[in-house]
């Protein structure tokens, strides 16, 4: 894949992404899946409508009929799209800012497609086929997608639960398309529901549209203002979410994601999550006596492993990563933020506070360090040096994405960054010197030192 990563091709709109280019995307698509129908939705972003517009134009005429669902967040077409058994394009760009945005692709299962899929769509580019006149497709606009999202979600929930603890819930949808859905959502479980950022605006005014915790400052503020029990936030297509106490704290999203893994995995099952798998995932494995199954970094890989294990007959209830971005595979096989904090907000009625519901998974310390490189010949000259340093190491080793070495106790990554000249490595230990300590050896390695 050279114009895909993991998660679809991305942008600034008016440079890389444009509506002629969306339009030759959307058209290479609908031929090589062959698809004679699709699913199509957008986020909030100001681009979205003329670019839903453009991927619009290139699948009718491709000859493909086309499902206009309009502004619903990335899970909420991957739902569509398996419970009619189509595939589904998205005019989004997560959490990036809102100058970009960008095409993903999902298969008709509601994962993001297979490399192999997505090699066949580079290859159509060039030369995309059309349809004659007489074969061209047509759009029919959906209004009610987003309501039929919500009932979904909330019949796979235990809505009795969460409407008998009687919660308050801060919300920051960000601006983002999840200000379509989770609002009324969480109503609609019995929630209070007090809201920041939840006006649709593709511009972002409120807040950097990634949901992490120094772009949370007015949710934390809203938490303590409004005595909630919990705060929740969305990106832009409102495929992650995150968390934060009772006490306006944030909570890291790794250790919601071992939470959701302690509750949900039973001896045999398997989680699959990236090389980057906070010691907290590794540990809730190791408890519930599941298999951790690791891969390259990025929802195409975590998916594609999912469903690997699944043809082989393995249970994977939970898969995602350690940034808010979590599914539940036996429900779904998108990332779904909306359904994820449903889930949350059952973990929260059973324990009987946020911080209660993953006390078990704190106390890590996790730091990072991103070292530069001028050329090639440099960065490979440094993994090269990383390499050596591995061998005979005590320690387990992975080299699916980088190096990642698993003491036990603590683990180090070192892998090449996907999208800038550095080169990244990450540590975590339940001590902060530990955490440290491993950090500046990985980090001289790198230099040679």
């Amino acid at each position: 894949m050279k114009l895909f990563g993991s998660s679809g091709v991305r942008g600034v709109v008016g440079e890389r992404i444009t509506p002629p280019f969306v339009a030759r995307v959307a058209a290479a698509a609908a031929g090589a899946l062959g698809a004679e129908r699709w699913a199509l939705a957008r986020d909030e972003r100001t681009s979205g409508p003329a670019l839903a517009d453009a991927a619009a134009a290139g699948l009718t005429g491709a000859g493909a009929e086309v499902d206009r669902l309009g502004s619903l967040p990335t899970p909420g077409a991957g739902r569509y799209a398996e419970a009619e058994g189509i595939p589904a394009l998205v005019i989004t760009a997560s959490h990036n800012p809102p100058e970009f945005n960008g095409v993903k692709l999902l298969g008709p299962d509601g994962g993001g497609l297979e490399p192999a899929a997505l090699d066949a769509v580079e290859g159509a580019l060039e030369d995309p086929d059309y349809a004659a006149w007489d074969g061209m497709g047509r759009g029919t606009e959906l209004p009610d997608a987003a309501a039929r999202y919500r009932r979904t979600i909330r019949e796979e929930l235990d809505a009795e639960a969460i409407a008998a603890a009687d919660l308050t819930v801060a919300l920051d949808p960000g601006h983002g398309a999840g200000t379509e859905v989770t609002p009324d959502l969480l109503r609609e479980l019995g929630c209070r529901v007090r809201t920041v950022n939840a006006q649709p605006d593709g511009r972002f005014p409120g807040r950097e549209s990634e949901p992490v915790a120094e772009n949370l400052t007015d949710l934390r503020r809203l938490v303590r203002a409004s005595d909630a029990d919990v705060g929740i936030a969305h990106d832009g297509d409102a495929d992650r979410a995150v968390f934060v106490d009772e006490s306006g704290d944030s909570i890291d999203p790794a250790a919601s994601l071992a939470a959701f893994a302690a509750a949900e995995l039973d001896r045999g099952d398997a989680l699959v999550t990236a090389v980057t798998a906070s010691q907290r995932v590794v540990d809730a494995c190791e408890d519930a006596r599941a298999e951790l199954e690791l891969t390259p970094i990025g929802a195409t890989h975590i998916a594609g492993r999912v469903r690997e294990l699944r043809s082989e007959g393995v249970r994977v209830p939970v898969a995602g990563e350690g940034n808010g971005g979590v599914f539940f595979p036996e429900v779904s096989m998108t990332r779904d933020g909306a359904y994820a904090a449903g889930k949350f907000l059952e973990l929260v009625a059973d324990a009987g506070s946020a911080r209660a519901a993953v006390a078990d998974h704190d106390g890590y310390a996790t730091v990072r360090e991103s070292v530069a490189y001028a050329d090639e010949s440099e960065k490979e000259a440094m993994l090269e040096r990383v390499a050596e340093r591995v061998e005979g190491i005590e320690g387990e080793v992975t080299t699916i994405d980088g190096h990642r070495i698993d003491f036990g106790d603590a683990w180090v990554l070192v892998r090449p960054s996907g999208t800038e000249p550095v080169i990244r490595v990450y540590a975590e230990a339940r001590e902060r010197e530990r955490a440290d300590g491993l950090l500046c050896e990985w980090a001289d390695a790198l230099d040679g030192q």
